[in-house]
C-alpha cells in the first residue's frame, strides 16, 4: 500500500475530465462541481485504483462497501441544497469522500459508520488531509439524536424504507435524501419536512446502493485504505 498522499498532474487531469463529465451527465450545481474538483478522490480508495478513481464507477474500499461513483455522490448531494454554516448527519461514512464533499460546501458535518475499520481509516484520513468532521463508530439507523436537530441528512446505503427516527431528528424545512427500495435497486427520495411537521417526499432517479443494515461491527482496521 502506498502511504503517500499524492495528487499528480496527471491524476489533477483526470480530476478536471470527471468534471467535465458529470457536467455533461446533467450536474448543474457548481458549487458542487467545484468541491468534487477540488477532492482527491484517489486517497479515498484502495491501494493500486488510483487511476480508476476517475473513473465513474464505484470501488471497493473493504469491509464488502463501496465507496460510490462520483455522479452518484454528486446527485445526492446537489439535491441536499447544502449552505455553508449547514449541520448535516450522513449515514455511512465510509472512507470519508462524502464527508469531504459536504465540508467542501461549508457544512458542520456529523457522520456515523457501522464498519469499526473503516470509520478508524476515515478518521485517520479526514484528519491527515484536514477535513474537520464529527465522526462516529455506531447504528446509522439511531441516527445522532444527541447532536441534533439537523438542516440536513444524507443517507448512502439503501434502505427498504425511511426511518422514522432520522426524520424527528430533521429541523423543521430540513432536508433528507435517502435511496429506498429492495436490494437490487433504490429509488432517490428527497424529503423536506415542513414547518409544521408535515412531510413533503419527491421521487428521483433510480440507483443501487450497498444495503443499510442495523447495528454496528467491531472489526480490526482496515488497511486497504491510504490513512497513514
Amino acid at each position: 500500500m502506498n502511504h503517500n498522499l499524492e495528487d499528480t498532474f496527471k491524476l489533477q487531469g483526470k480530476r478536471r475530465q470527471l468534471v467535465e463529465n458529470l457536467k455533461k451527465n446533467g450536474i448543474t450545481d457548481i458549487a458542487v462541481l467545484e468541491a468534487i474538483g477540488r477532492i482527491p478522490r484517489h486517497y479515498f480508495v484502495g491501494s493500486g485504483l488510483e487511476e480508476k478513481s476517475y473513473e465513474d464507477i464505484p470501488l471497493p474500499i473493504g469491509s464488502d462497501q463501496t465507496i460510490s461513483q462520483p455522479f452518484t455522490v454528486a446527485y445526492q448531494t446537489q439535491l441536499l441544497e447544502v449552505h455553508s454554516g449547514q449541520k448535516i448527519l450522513e449515514i455511512g461514512t465510509g472512507s470519508g469522500y462524502q464527508a469531504s464533499v459536504l465540508c467542501e460546501l461549508g457544512a458542520k458535518v456529523y457522520s456515523i459508520e457501522r464498519y469499526e475499520s473503516l470509520h478508524r481509516s476515515a478518521v485517520i484520513l479526514l484528519k491527515k488531509i484536514g477535513y474537520n468532521v464529527n465522526l462516529f463508530f455506531g447504528d446509522g439507523y439511531k441516527g445522532l439524536p444527541t447532536y441534533g436537530p439537523f438542516d440536513r441528512i444524507l443517507i448512502t446505503a439503501g434502505a427498504p424504507e425511511i426511518p422514522e427516527v432520522l426524520l424527528e431528528q430533521l429541523k423543521p424545512m430540513g432536508i433528507l435524501v435517502i435511496p429506498v427500495g429492495s436490494y437490487d435497486v433504490q429509488k432517490m427520495i428527497k424529503i423536506i419536512k415542513m414547518a409544521d411537521g408535515t412531510i413533503e417526499k419527491a421521487e428521483h432517479e433510480k440507483f443501487i446502493f450497498v444495503p443499510m443494515l442495523k447495528g454496528k461491527v467491531a472489526q480490526p482496521i482496515n488497511r486497504d485504505i491510504k490513512s497513514l
